[in-house]
């Protein structure tokens, strides 16, 4: 008999079905344990008064099945279930239980809210005090439910009677407003009451119209409004509905924020803060509401969001208080995160308590120089209204360390938290093995995407930049992918990568654009960093199966590789133009992270050999022969003009640096004579150097892999475990708890990088997590979801023992392996039902594995083997 049943469908990407944005939502499930595989399924769909059923399917697929029914309807809520069949029993699975999936507004018809703000005169140029907006209703008759579709020009926080409506911050998130501007369905039935009700908003600058970028920022980017777009839709018991929409009727104020930035920070003044304003019984006699000032916004495109929103996600107490001798305290989390601090203070009115943050110390104060000029400073002015806990609304920094000067009284564990936020993605990857400081490395890599994964994959949290660097996230990507399901998320940003897309092809170095220094607007085209719009949808691809994801962001990808191709011309050698090459090489000087040891031009045309590959690899997976023979053409032209300009014949590059072999082996560009002698040379240059790191942005997600497949494994496990700077380790020998921008943010003498470009918390160089989940942990997908996967662990540089864990689509994969006494291992690996597995142990045979948990011996798979 099969285990009871599968687990509930879930829906597109999404941790949960209420607002969906698609009309044909596709469906995953896992399967029961132990069901090995899947031969049938059969799907339910209760929607109104209907059920319709789809009978018996003979498939196998599991994972984003089509929608089996008619499209869903505007606010249309639909439940599902799901049975299987499965060899070897005699009839169907239990039904999964019901699993709810709700339509959101599907049609900009469906809108009739509108924007509505302050409507005093501003000053578009100066900071502007956030307002408040707000309005009154009544309810005469019981409510079955209610919705609330929201979103904002800026940063909102809704509340209903007093009562916070969710719990996401820096809502809406950031997309190309102009184009798509994301809102969320809340189901506030729970909110209302009978008779008197309120709804009101907190309005913050956020990405909108606050200063952001460079050189002093740029304000108004994208308007000079700050407005809420809010549509309540109650339904009462007799099945009549009512529709509260922001117009001209609702009112505003100023609010007790006086000031907030992304950078800045933000100031709450306590003595302006009446906490019933958004109730029927506000009783602040003081706030004066006016009407608000109406603005535009196309309903077509409002969008309903493809991922999570940005939640807190943990809190940390500090780790240490300590007491300036000028009555400032300096405390330390432990960690460096990305969120802000929750105090509750009490003092007399008037207090002003002051709260700053920083990534390090430098002789024993907050170093704020590497900020740049994001003041990173919230301040709280008391209203001696008895103990007050209180926390930034439209802000984030990143930081270890805080120092609060103005508190009144003694300052202690109880008064203060850190409260970790980031995109709220589902953790889906963890690895742990026998040497601590690679577990620490690990660690530093999933906090700093943690730090990173701000609704868009940001480059650094704390200065004036946080921008979703193209580059950064393409190297990244597979590691990501790995460690938390962050392919909504991914695919939302992808969709405004195309959006940016210049008309002749050219990929922006950061998406959303905003204006930026003369280095990268006006926008040109650059290796690696354009790439992600063809190598991120594929990693997307291979690791969560999704097909429609590729199709959706192929014209993007194509775009770019024909812009490539015009660029280099006949030569197929792409060596014009500005370039970023090697970023951040540590022989490059502070001031020029460009200026590394490889030939620019041997990077942009390896990238392009490479991206026209995967170009025709996707084009083949979507079913386009003429265009995978096409691309699959060019691929090769490149490679052949890249060994013809920077390949020797012996294999030797005319660029004798790491990144430069890295490249030709990683990429496939060498033949099959020459990738011995090229990576005998690597394997030597490394050594020679004494196994510390020579590589950048491009070469360091590499050159593991390059050593590991020429047979220096001993070489690649050298150059992960070397602790003298630059290393992967060193940052951790000087208490690193997040990757670092550059290998030496912190010199050994404990002085910062003089460079004005030096952050704590990159994720771009933590790449080699990747390495370490596949290499050392020894897990691979060898079909795209993980469906088939491979399990060939490859020991080394004395670690005994590994152990990963995937959360795939198809359910967690599990492989742990560990050392004997006799020099041999003993491995286990768990497959997921409806998976097969290859696993190879070091001198064995590779075996197919089923679903299920399996225990392998090297001993044992020899003596088969002989």
């Amino acid at each position: 008999m099969l285990p009871p049943q599968p687990s509930p469908v879930s829906f597109e990407h999404l941790t949960d079905g209420l607002g969906i944005g698609v009309p044909a939502p596709r469906l995953t499930w896992t399967l029961p344990p132990g069901a090995g595989r899947q031969e049938a399924y059969e799907l339910e769909l209760h929607r109104s008064a209907t059920v319709h059923r789809t009978g018996r399917v003979d498939s196998p697929e599991q994972v984003l099945v089509p929608w089996p029914g008619a499209p869903l309807t505007s606010r249309e809520r639909v439940t599902v279930r799901v049975r299987i069949w499965a060899p070897d029993t005699p009839g169907p699975s239990a039904w999964s239980e019901p699993a709810a999936v709700e339509a959101g507004l599907l049609d900009p018809t469906d809108w009739q809210a509108v924007p509505v703000g302050a409507g005093w005169d501003e000053d578009p140029q100066a900071d502007r005090r956030p307002a408040r907006v707000r309005t009154d209703f009544r309810l005469e008759r019981p409510v079955t439910h209610a919705r609330l579709y929201v979103t904002a020009h800026g940063l909102y926080e809704v509340e209903i009677n007093g009562r916070r409506v969710g719990d996401e911050t820096l809502a809406p998130g950031w997309t190309v407003y102009p184009h798509r501007l994301r809102y969320r369905t809340h189901d506030v039935t729970g909110h209302l009451t009978d008779g008197a009700n309120t709804i009101g908003a907190w309005l913050g600058d956020g990405w909108y119209r606050g200063r952001y970028g460079f050189d002093g920022g740029t304000r108004n980017i994208y308007g000079t409004d700050q407005s809420l777009i809010a549509q309540l839709e109650i339904t009462y018991d007799d099945g009549t509905t009512r529709v509260i929409a922001t117009d001209p009727t609702w009112t505003a104020a100023p609010g007790p924020l006086l000031s907030s930035g992304l950078y800045e920070g933000e100031a709450f003044d306590a003595r302006l803060h009446d906490p019933g304003w958004a109730t029927p019984r506000a009783g602040d006699t003081h706030t004066q509401w006016t009407p608000v000032r109406v603005h535009t916004r196309d309903p077509r495109t409002l969008v309903a969001p493809q991922g999570p929103p940005v939640r807190c996600t943990q809190e940390l107490p500090p780790v240490t208080i300590t007491r300036k001798a000028d009555g400032r305290y300096l405390l330390d989390f432990g960690q460096n995160l990305v969120g802000r601090l929750r105090v509750t203070a009490d003092g007399p009115a008037g207090t002003v308590v002051t709260l700053r943050h920083a990534e390090v110390l430098q002789d024993g104060e907050l170093a704020t120089r590497p900020l740049r000029e994001a003041t990173s400073t919230d301040v709280l002015t008391l209203a001696r209204t008895g103990p007050l806990t209180w926390e930034p609304r439209f802000t984030l920094h990143g930081f270890r360390y805080a120092e609060i000067s103005g508190w009144p009284g003694e300052l202690t564990t109880d008064h203060v938290t850190a409260r970790v936020y980031h995109t709220d993605m589902r953790r889906t990857g963890w690895f742990e093995c026998s040497d601590p400081m690679v577990d620490r490395l690990h660690e530093n890599v999933v906090w700093s995407m943690r730090g990173n994964f701000v609704d868009l994959p940001t480059d650094c949290p704390q200065r004036d930049e946080r921008l979703g660097w193209t580059g950064d996230i393409q190297v990244f990507a597979p590691t990501a992918s790995y460690l938390y399901d962050c392919a909504g998320m991914l695919d939302s940003w992808l969709t405004d990568v195309g959006l940016e897309q210049l008309p002749d092809g050219t990929i922006p170095w950061y998406v959303p654009v905003i204006p930026g220094e003369p280095m990268w607007t006006p926008i040109q085209p650059g290796a690696a960093w354009g790439d992600a719009a063809v190598l991120t949808p594929w990693t997307l691809y291979q690791r969560f199966g999704d097909l429609e994801l590729l199709r959706r962001h192929y014209p993007t990808a194509r775009a770019w590789v024909d812009l490539v191709a015009r660029l280099a011309g006949p030569s197929r050698l792409w060596d014009t133009g500005f370039q970023l090459g090697d970023w951040l090489d540590p022989a490059a000087p502070p001031e020029d992270p460009a200026a590394g040891r490889t030939d620019r031009y041997l990077v942009a045309t390896a990238y392009f050999a490479h991206s026209a590959r995967h170009l025709a690899l996707t084009a083949r997976a979507l079913g386009n022969e003429r265009d995978a023979e096409r691309y699959g053409a060019l691929a090769g032209e490149v490679a052949d003009a890249f060994r013809r300009r920077y390949v020797l014949p012996s294999g030797r590059m005319t660029d004798d640096s790491p990144t430069a072999y890295a490249l030709g082996l990683a990429f496939d560009l060498l033949t099959r004579e020459q990738r011995p002698t090229a990576g005998d040379r690597l394997a030597r240059l490394v050594l020679a150097d004494d196994a510390r790191i020579a590589t950048g942005f491009v070469g360091t997600p590499l050159i593991c892999d390059a050593l590991t497949d020429t047979g220096h494994l001993d070489v690649a496990y050298r150059l992960l475990l070397q602790t003298e700077c630059p290393s992967w380790l060193y940052p951790v020998t000087m208490g690193a708890t997040t990757v670092w921008e550059r290998w030496d943010s912190l010199r050994p003498d404990g002085t910062l990088n003089p460079g004005g470009m030096t952050s704590f918390n990159h994720y771009a160089l933590g790449a080699v997590a990747d390495w370490l989940h596949r290499v050392v942990g020894g897990v691979t997908a060898s079909a795209p979801g993980y469906r088939e996967l491979d399990f060939h662990p490859r020991p080394g540089g004395g670690i005994t023992w590994a152990r990963t864990r995937h959360a795939s689509p198809y359910g967690m994969v599990s492989a742990s392996w560990e050392s004997t006494a006799d020099g041999g291992l003993t491995a286990s690996i768990t497959v997921p039902d409806g998976c097969r597995a290859t696993a190879t142990l070091p001198g064995c045979r590779p075996v197919s594995l089923g679903p299920g948990k399996h225990t392998l011996e090297t001993a044992n798979l020899a003596t088969e083997a002989a």
